[in-house]
């Protein structure tokens, strides 16, 4: 009998160790993505909304992209908890891997955070919404439940994610911004209209927060602003510290209060810290970790 127990007892150890560790009281995470938000402007931009975030949270201008420095090879790694090497997306405007994927789910695609959701969490529901339309190839269209493009209009963003929450309340959902790395295409990174439109994404920010409000859900959410690349002069891709720092900011119960994160962070991070906070269990090939140091615990 007592080697019954024994025998028992180590297997739910083992089922322990393998499982995801929950954040108590989280049933929802909100991943802000703003396309081509520098490290560099962190500092600079008055963007009142994202830093009370900061302040009441954890935060650090110093994260890094991935190479290149553009826009889809981050946000599949963003989403994938992987490099372009294991996802394979490597180029700005990837629909599909140009390296074939190193394992591919029962949807076809590399696992994304959206894949564990609906396979560990099948109850709840995702939501898209994004206004960059090459968000749409890096989802598993079955995993995402509620998916609306928006056509790089960004307060049509902004309100239709608010809605979204308000009203269905899911478990995870993923909002991608164009600003600022539209302005920075057209009249250069680092300028005054660039920081002119990221005082805009900030007022964007802040419907998403108000929505999280209203909602009556803000002692149970997480909120991350994350960001793809930065930019110099009216381009990206590179290598230079302006092309690959970038902010990232999370905020809610049971993350720490006005830290400035020290460790190393880079942009397939995020995912594994959104399934440490759910309590998913990550798929083997992701090569990201979670960002410990930001939890109060």
């Amino acid at each position: 009998m007592k080697k019954l127990l024994l025998y028992i007892f180590l297997i739910a150890c083992s089922l322990q160790s393998n499982a995801g560790t929950k954040v108590k009281g989280i049933r929802h995470v909100i991943v802000i993505g703003c396309d081509g938000f520098g490290g560099y402007a962190y500092g600079k931009a008055d963007m009142p909304n994202l830093k009370k975030l900061a302040a009441a949270g954890a935060w650090t201008a110093k994260a890094r992209s991935v190479l290149p420095s553009s826009s889809a090879v981050n946000w599949a790694s963003i989403l994938m908890g992987a490099g372009p090497t294991l996802h394979g997306y490597t180029e700005w405007g990837s629909k599909t891997p140009e390296i074939p994927s190193v394992v591919t789910g029962k949807y076809g695609k590399f696992p994304s955070i959206c894949t564990l959701v609906k396979e560990q969490m099948k109850k709840n529901k995702t939501a898209a919404i994004f206004s960059w339309g090459g968000i749409e190839f890096l989802l598993e269209k079955e995993t995402v439940d509620i998916m609306v493009p928006t056509r790089s209009n960004e307060d049509l963003t902004a309100d239709t994610a608010a809605c979204i929450i308000k009203a269905e309340k899911p478990v995870f959902t993923f909002i991608h911004f164009d600003e600022p790395d539209h302005t920075g295409h057209a009249l250069g990174h680092d300028t005054p209209e660039y920081y002119s439109a990221l005082e805009k994404v900030d007022i964007r920010i802040g419907k998403i927060i108000q929505a999280v409000k209203d909602a009556g859900i803000e002692k149970e959410t997480v909120i991350m602003v994350v960001a793809d690349h930065g930019g110099i002069q009216k381009g990206h891709g590179g290598k230079s510290l302006q092309e690959v720092e970038i902010p990232f900011v999370i905020y809610g119960p049971g993350i720490k209060k006005g830290y400035e994160i020290k460790g190393a962070v880079i942009d397939y991070d995020y995912a594994p810290t959104i399934a440490k906070i759910l309590g998913l269990k990550c798929p083997q090939a992701w090569r990201g970790v979670p960002v410990d140091e930001v939890f109060d615990e």
